[in-house]
């Protein structure tokens, strides 16, 4: 069953950000993943959720998806992100 990690990202340190964003793409990739919305317009339709930035990627499963999260290469950058960037993300299964 695939699974997702969604994301709501809110940026307060560009430039960090932006490292981050150079390297996070080949580290899905090598670990079978791919982008299924990255940043884009956030149109907020019903209740108070209203995100500033939103990522969902798709993984084969949830343990592909826990293997990238755990990984030395995500974990390399995973700094970037933390140190530029507020949020929240969960991980789920789905069809």
């Amino acid at each position: 069953m695939a699974a997702y990690l969604i994301a709501q990202i809110r940026i307060h340190d560009l430039d960090t950000f932006k490292k981050y964003q150079a390297e996070v793409p080949a580290t899905i990739e090598r670990h079978g993943g791919r982008y299924l919305v990255r940043g884009g317009d956030v149109t907020p339709q019903e209740g108070n959720w209203t995100p500033d930035r939103m990522v969902v990627l798709e993984f084969p499963n949830m343990a592909t998806l826990k293997n990238w999260y755990d990984s030395e290469d995500y974990q390399a950058i995973i700094k970037y992100r933390t140190d530029a960037a507020d949020g929240d993300m969960i991980f789920v299964e789905g069809i």
